[in-house]
């Protein structure tokens, strides 16, 4: 039973990492994008939007059909769609058809996503559901600490489109986990109108719902602010600040490593503190740091010093948002929890995409853009919370 156990485990944080994976691990290469195509920053940005708009619309779809027709069939061809986008990014002939299959790359890939969530609903209770997410970190964190180290050198090795060749054989891998290992835990009991009007019906349902959209959104706002940094750091790191890029990852794995550790340190605390009081304090936290982000940007306190602290703090503390979010919005969501799953990514990565397209319209060349949109993240965060939830 542990066996089985640990790799369930390890398969749902897996799926749950195919988003940082195919984010962080090309981030490195945005810039060699810009000379490899000939194209301006913003075009090359495009294909980061594109990726968040995809993993937005795409879990809109998954989840009427996770519900309908079970977890197993809509993964599996989720993450086919995922490995042959992924090869078609690595043959991409230029930036446009690079922004289209980066979208395709993302609609495969949020199928992971949706699933490892209703498959813990399924299987777990609201405490329960908190840990095992936190215990999912464990393995999803790896990604952006390894992703952008594995981008980096892979990009200085063998040129940017070995990164999408690699992603690829991490779908496949995922692809043949899910097969192996998944068991197929939606109730038999459980029952759901087909159709459009049927997925309509679930997710007003849903929005209607204080409680699981001011938990959706305390975890989204944060989420946004984390996707700010995502899309900014490239461009304060190594065009403001000279990092070179197969350093990079080294920083950002930095801050990802304390994501990591704060996840298992939330694991611990649920044993004698309820999901909801920690998600209060690290959303207040969050809020904090990202006040203090801004304020040291505007004034160019500390350096780049100055920059990194914040930033882990931030980091660090959505080891303690995302769990606890995603277990409470989702805990009363029995009969449609796939729906729920999907509403929930949809609405968290929707907040995301619009943070990190205000970065990229705001950009200035300094580290002003990312900080304040942290730092309303943080604040929307913490009024989602206190003002939606009874």
């Amino acid at each position: 039973m542990k066996r089985r156990h640990l790799q369930l485990t390890l398969l749902l944080g897996a799926l749950t990492a195919f988003a940082p994976m195919s984010i962080d691990m090309y981030l490195p290469s945005l810039p060699t994008l810009e000379r490899a195509f000939s194209a301006d920053a913003a075009s090359v940005q495009l294909t980061l939007a594109a990726f968040f708009v995809g993993l937005a619309l795409g879990q809109a779809l998954y989840g009427p059909l996770v519900d309908r027709f079970g977890r197993r069939m809509p993964l599996y061809a989720g993450t086919t769609l995922y490995v042959l986008a992924s090869a078609g990014c690595a043959l991409a002939p230029s930036v446009q058809s690079l922004i289209v299959l980066r979208f395709a790359e993302a609609v495969g890939g949020c199928a992971g996503v949706v699933v490892a969530r209703a498959v813990v609903r399924d299987l777990f209770d609201e405490q329960e559901s908190a840990r095992m997410f936190s215990l999912m970190m464990l393995v999803m964190g790896v990604a952006p600490i390894l992703a952008p180290l594995a981008g980096g050198y892979l990009l200085l090795l063998s040129g940017w489109r070995s990164i999408f060749w690699a992603l690829a054989v991490f779908g496949g891998l995922c692809l043949a986990g899910a097969l192996l290992w998944l068991p197929e835990t939606r109730s038999q009991r459980a029952t759901t109108r087909g159709g459009v009007g049927g997925a309509v019906t679930a997710y007003g349902q849903l929005l209607a719902d204080r409680r699981f959209l001011g938990y959706t959104l305390a975890g989204g706002f944060a989420q946004a602010g984390m996707f700010a940094y995502i899309s900014g750091s490239p461009v304060v790191f190594i065009d403001l600040y000279g990092v070179p890029a197969q350093h990079y990852g080294w920083l950002f794995g930095f801050n990802a490593l304390g994501l990591i550790v704060a996840s298992q340190l939330n694991r611990r605390l649920l044993v004698t503190h309820s999901a909801a009081s920690i998600l209060a304090r690290a959303n207040h936290a969050n809020a904090t740091c990202g006040i203090v982000l801004l304020l040291l940007a505007s004034t160019g306190t500390g350096g780049f010093a100055g920059i990194l602290v914040p930033l882990f703090g931030y980091v660090a503390s959505l080891g303690f948002v995302f769990p606890n979010s995603a277990a409470l919005a989702m805990a009363p969501q029995g009969q449609r929890a796939g729906s729920a799953s999907a509403l929930l990514g949809t609405v968290q990565f929707s907040a995301a995409t619009l943070a990190s397209i205000a970065v990229g319209l705001f950009h200035d060349g300094s580290a002003r853009p990312m900080s304040a949109a942290i730092a309303a993240c943080g604040v929307l965060a913490v009024l989602a919370q206190r003002l939606l939830v009874r």
